[in-house]
């Protein structure tokens, strides 16, 4: 079993800061969590205490049903693939994957098999006898995790690895990943700023923002059903528009959202769950997906600004009064 368990995780820093507030997670046996937040939420602070690379202040870690707290990160049984490679410059990508298995005094046959067996499934197998500055950012992201897996970890711990490639490369690192969690049997937690990668990847994501957890579900959880602005805003591509200053109306025991002054009936989802909380009218901040949005003959007038062509799509740029409006038709018509 690789289970991991975060109790009341907290990180105070010596200038009195604290980077990460009282985080409770529950990381399933083979599970791939995703923590994806904005710069500085406290994602990448987390992840190093469970490396054991942070102190923790507060709260309890527990890998494989034993805590984790005062063992040193070499006695975690952890592997973690860190943004920058990390690599030796000085060895070749062969010693460099085999270094932690010398260091455990692994048998040189042993070895040997190990690291052709993982250089052959990640595409690495001509480059072995290479130094990491002969290889491209890809090809060295593919040692890096090459490295972790020769030692057959029980957690796997990345931290953003594919923010410094570019965007073709990330795309297929981002498929080379998932084909690797196919491969291995092991639990992933997973860094990134990235919601792409966070949506393609994750069994369930942890949204942080300012240190605090906001919310975790799995991707179309927190799509269809964000539990606040922040991460209605944060998940999906465009972004959630806003309309400030709407209206929850409540007529005959049927809500609606009034947006500039124009009705709209909640969905039935929507209708269960204000009916379940009791719900009064109020004002509120409308959000609608781009997705969700259609050009026409409507009830609700904008001025386009913008449009963008992408191949197949495109978006629209709008205001409707004082709020900026993206729109992507789904059917592109």
């Amino acid at each position: 079993m690789s289970e991991v368990i975060l109790k009341g995780i907290k990180k105070i820093y010596d200038n009195k800061v604290t980077a990460v507030h009282d985080v409770n997670l529950n990381i399933k046996d083979k599970e791939f969590i995703v923590l994806v937040g904005p710069s500085g939420c406290g994602k990448s602070t987390t992840l190093r205490m469970v490396a054991g690379l942070e102190v923790i202040s507060e709260g309890e870690i527990y890998i494989d049903g034993k805590i984790m707290n005062d063992i040193a990160p070499k006695d975690r049984d952890i592997a973690m693939v860190f943004q920058n490679y990390a690599l030796y410059p000085h060895i070749t990508v062969y010693d460099n994957m085999a270094f932690a298995l010398k260091l455990r005094r692994t048998p040189k046959a042993e070895i040997d098999k190990k690291v052709k067996e993982v250089a052959e499934i990640l595409g690495i197998t001509q480059y072995l006898n290479r130094k990491p500055k002969a290889l491209s950012g890809g090809q060295r992201q593919r040692v890096a995790i090459g490295r972790a897996m020769v030692r057959n970890p029980k957690v796997f711990l990345m931290d953003e690895p594919l923010s410094n490639l570019d965007a073709k490369l990330r795309n297929e690192m981002r498929a080379e990943i998932i084909k690797l969690r196919q491969r291995i049997d092991t639990t992933f937690m997973y860094v990134t700023h990235d919601q792409t990668e966070a949506m393609t990847l994750a069994d369930r994501i942890v949204i942080m923002k300012d240190g605090y957890v906001n919310q975790i579900g799995t991707p179309q959880e927190l799509f269809n059903k964000p539990v606040n602005l922040f991460v209605a805003g944060f998940i999906g591509m465009p972004v959630m528009n806003f309309f400030q200053e709407s209206k929850l109306l409540l007529e005959n025991g049927v809500y609606y959202a009034e947006i500039r002054g124009v009705k709209f009936k909640l969905s039935d989802f929507q209708q269960k769950a204000l009916k379940r909380k009791n719900q009064k009218a109020t004002s509120i901040t409308a959000g609608v997906r781009p997705q969700h949005i259609s050009v026409g003959s409507g009830d609700l007038s904008a001025n386009i600004e913008v449009s963008e062509m992408m191949g197949t799509e495109y978006s629209i740029h709008a205001m409707c009064g004082n709020d900026e409006v993206v729109i992507e038709p789904v059917n592109n018509t």
